[in-house]
């Protein structure tokens, strides 16, 4: 028998919240200390502008973090989506110190003043089924490509510091229209709906709480969600009610493969899959089936092997 998320053993927090942190510096040792001592492993974000993160833990462990974290005045309210995983999805423990804890590259950008319109789950399948509203998915090319709304629009970037632009070349038919953006936990959507704000685009929407929160509160049978969401965790993918998806990830490129991608014979386990077979050399594959052999030693001595994650976006 398949367990439910709910019974599995690790709790996964993704957070965020913008607010004024100018004190961030000495916010990092305490709590980097804070989670080591609980077993907390993953990543968070400190910059003047708030905190942003992904961690996993026992459910203790992780709720007294957030705990801690809500104790801070400027980060009360703090934004949270909770999962769950079989094991510990990350490998170590990092708070790393930042300009941006999601980078856009934009400067002036105030998501607590200038954001768009908040939008529950449950809201959501009316407004993006309304013909007048434009859908625009702002995550990245690698993430979209396993799974979005039915009907969005994929501005097929390979980072958030793209958007801008892209935004901006297609400023004429984004003005005057209802847009409604998503993103995976809502932190992107924060600066992307408040940069289109300032260019004129008055009325603009985005998902609460994000995809994450979708997939956990709107049933499988009235969902416009096609495929798997994206994940910046070892899990790779997640799906309905947030159960772990069938992605997996090339340790090449780093790009999620769908079963039908790992059964094509351009992928080799940890060397190369349809998206980067092409591109890399001879020295490259060899250097990646070198890791691939440890990889695989480590996992026989049963020690994990740093393979590397990403914060969520």
């Amino acid at each position: 028998m398949v367990p439910s998320p709910e019974d599995l053993p690790v709790r996964v927090a993704a957070l965020y919240r913008f607010a004024a942190l100018p004190d961030h510096e000495a916010l990092r040792a305490p709590l980097a200390a804070f989670c080591c001592e609980r077993g907390i492993r993953g990543t968070l974000l400190l910059a003047a502008e708030g905190i942003n993160g992904t961690v996993a833990g026992t459910p203790d462990a992780v709720s007294s973090l957030v705990a801690y974290l809500e104790a801070i005045p400027a980060l009360s309210g703090l934004d949270v989506k909770y999962s769950h995983a079989e094991t510990l999805p990350f490998h170590r423990m990092k708070v790393r110190l930042k300009k941006e804890i999601v980078t856009m590259g934009v400067e002036g950008i105030d998501p607590e003043r200038h954001a768009g319109t908040y939008v529950d789950p449950a809201d959501w399948n009316a407004l993006i089924s309304d013909p007048d509203t434009l859908v625009i998915d702002t995550r990245n090319a690698y993430e979209t490509a396993i799974g979005t709304f039915s009907g969005a629009e994929d501005p097929h970037t390979e980072t958030f510091r793209e958007f801008p632009a892209w935004a901006e070349r297609n400023l004429n038919r984004l003005k005057g229209r209802k847009v409604a953006m998503f993103c995976t936990g809502g932190i992107r959507c924060e600066k992307a709906t408040a940069f289109m704000k300032l260019q004129g685009v008055e009325e603009v929407y985005h998902l609460k709480g994000g995809i994450l929160k979708y997939l956990e509160e709107v049933p499988s049978s009235e969902s416009l969600w096609q495929g798997e969401c994206f994940v910046f965790d070892e899990r790779v993918s997640v799906g309905h009610g947030l159960e772990i998806g069938e992605a997996s990830l090339c340790r090449a490129c780093r790009h999620p493969l769908t079963p039908e991608e790992r059964s094509s014979p351009q992928f080799e386990e940890g060397v190369s899959c349809p998206h980067c077979c092409e591109t890399r050399s001879v020295k490259d594959r060899a250097r990646y089936a070198e890791r691939q052999r440890q990889v695989e030693l480590a996992e026989k001595r049963g020690t994990p092997f740093p393979i590397g994650t990403s914060t969520h976006r």
